[in-house]
């Protein structure tokens, strides 16, 4: 078997010998040979296919721990999961694309929103329920319906519950109008970053739980009263029904799509970043916030029937368990309408 050096493998495979030693150290890319006595490394002429796989796949910007489960697959099976990980990629780009739009947008005053009176006043109305499920001993999640906040969140760990509501409280506050810079220049953005920061507020409270197996998802939208900001980490999810067509309007945080193990989460030990956005609400839209409860046991083509069909929460619940309703099970329905008066 033919051995090439740490350099001379780096050199063919264009990756660093930094790299090369960290990706050891993963049992990522685990060299053909190491000397006894120097801890020197070299490898073998035949891992240079997997090598390439890896440098090809750090480009695109995949996290290591999808590049392990990736190069253990067949190559079918691979190239699967790298075109589910790359169109995540592009609809959290289109997302933020749109948010980059929009604060171009407000901050060249392209749009005014300062003293704007929309020539038809929205409101939300919403409802909600959620069901322990008929597998689970417990149930772990924590929901919140108020004027302003809607939020889901799915706790996991032996103290579950405790860290979904934990999240949850952390974003009540929200619900206050006279908190938040609802009116008056850079309004929205002021809102976004209410959301922004009350997310990271409820990651501390939920490190906080004794515990790193500790942890929740949380979906949450804020109505401004023009617009919806939205807050996302983890796999509850958010969708919206606008003209009898179904959108889901949140990304799974998964490491692959078919495995539950969360790459974002408040707590847990993984990345708390969440996601953000602006939603433009038009009369007659229906928004679901949902724990996976739902979506794994109720496919999203009978979601959006239930939901064209003006069904709510405890419709949605009776669907989630009449298909076995493995987990817990949390839904909030809201609909944008004329507001009343």
């Amino acid at each position: 078997m033919e051995l090439l050096t740490i350099g001379a493998f780096a050199r063919v495979s264009r990756l660093s010998p930094k790299a090369l030693r960290l990706y050891d150290e993963l049992a990522l890319l685990r060299p053909a040979r190491v000397d006894p006595e120097t801890g020197y490394r070299y490898y073998a002429v035949g891992q240079l296919g997997r090598a390439r796989l890896v440098a090809w796949l750090r480009r695109l910007g995949m996290p290591l721990a999808e590049i392990r489960a990736v190069c253990a697959l067949e190559p079918g099976a691979a190239a699967r999961e790298i075109g589910a990980y790359w169109a995540r990629v592009e609809a959290e780009t289109a997302a933020r694309r749109d948010l980059a739009a929009f604060l171009v947008d407000q901050l060249t005053g392209t749009i005014d929103t300062s003293g704007r009176e929309p020539m038809t006043m929205l409101e939300l109305r919403h409802s909600a329920g959620t069901d322990r499920g008929l597998v689970r001993p417990a149930n772990q999640d924590t929901l919140y319906a108020g004027r302003r906040l809607l939020a889901v969140a799915d706790g996991f760990g032996p103290a579950g519950l405790a860290a979904s509501g934990a999240a949850v409280a952390a974003l009540r506050y929200l619900d206050e109008a006279e908190t938040l810079p609802l009116d008056g220049e850079l309004g929205e953005l002021g809102v976004l970053g209410a959301l922004e920061d009350a997310v990271r507020s409820a990651g501390l409270a939920v490190a906080d739980l004794a515990g790193g197996a500790n942890g929740t998802t949380l979906t949450a939208l804020l109505w401004t009263g023009s617009r919806l900001a939205l807050a996302h980490i983890g796999d509850s999810r958010a969708y919206l029904l606008r003209d009898g067509e179904l959108h889901r309007i949140t990304q799974d945080h998964r490491v692959t799509p078919r495995d539950l193990l969360l790459s974002k989460a408040l707590g847990g030990g993984v990345d708390t970043v969440p996601d953000l956005r602006l939603q433009e609400p038009l009369e007659g839209d229906r928004y679901l916030l949902c724990s996976d409860g739902l979506t794994e046991a109720v496919p999203d083509a009978l979601i959006r029937e239930l939901l064209v069909a003006g069904s709510g929460p405890r419709e949605l619940v009776a669907a989630a368990l009449a298909a076995g309703a493995p987990d817990n099970v949390t839904c909030v329905v809201a609909d944008v309408a004329v507001a009343a008066g």
